[in-house]
């Protein structure tokens, strides 16, 4: 590994909602905390809650399909989650967090993880399928997102209808799990 081996996620015997992002980048990996970047507020944003409800493990789990910082590429961008991460430590993790009924796949390979075939040609088409994936009878429900990422700002001015639509749900579905339905 191109960085010394520093896992970062929060496993919850709690927790009803599983956030599965990439793997963390370089300020996480400074951190040892999961989404301690610009990422992370605009996540939270995008879920509608604080920063305390957002790291408190009754709240939610995050795992990550690479645990560990993968390092960098030669344009400066974050490489791939290691590939041996998730078929190595995922599934162990999943079993002993059954309570998990909400998860959200940040990503390509979060989606292709817990979407499996099911999931679109490409992020787009798959986080524009969101209701339909939302739908399926598998369990735990899905939400497909893209990455927080400022280098995403331009995809979500293409796609509106993220914001105006997916969101309002995202948050209804959040908060229901953390303050119980109304």
């Amino acid at each position: 590994m191109p960085h010394e081996p520093r896992p970062v996620l929060v496993e919850s015997a709690a927790a009803r909602v599983l956030i599965a992002g990439q793997a963390p980048g370089t300020r996480v990996h400074a951190s040892g905390a999961p989404f301690t970047d610009p990422s992370g507020d605009r996540l939270r944003d995008w879920m509608g809650v604080t920063r305390e409800e957002f790291y408190n493990p009754a709240n939610f789990a995050i795992v990550p399909m690479g645990f560990c910082f993968p390092g960098l590429d030669a344009k400066g961008s974050d490489l791939p989650p290691r590939r041996e991460c998730a078929p190595a430590w995922r599934k162990g993790l999943m079993e002993h967090m059954p309570q998990v009924d909400l998860v959200l796949a940040i990503g390509l390979y979060a989606q292709a993880w817990h979407l499996g075939k099911t999931r679109g040609a490409s992020l787009t088409e798959t986080v524009a399928a969101w209701r339909d994936v939302m739908r399926r009878p598998a369990k735990p429900t899905v939400i497909p997102l893209p990455h927080p990422s400022w280098r995403n700002s331009a995809w979500l001015k293409r796609n509106p209808w993220f914001e105006a639509d997916l969101l309002p749900v995202l948050r209804a579905e959040i908060h229901m799990r953390l303050d119980g339905p109304d």
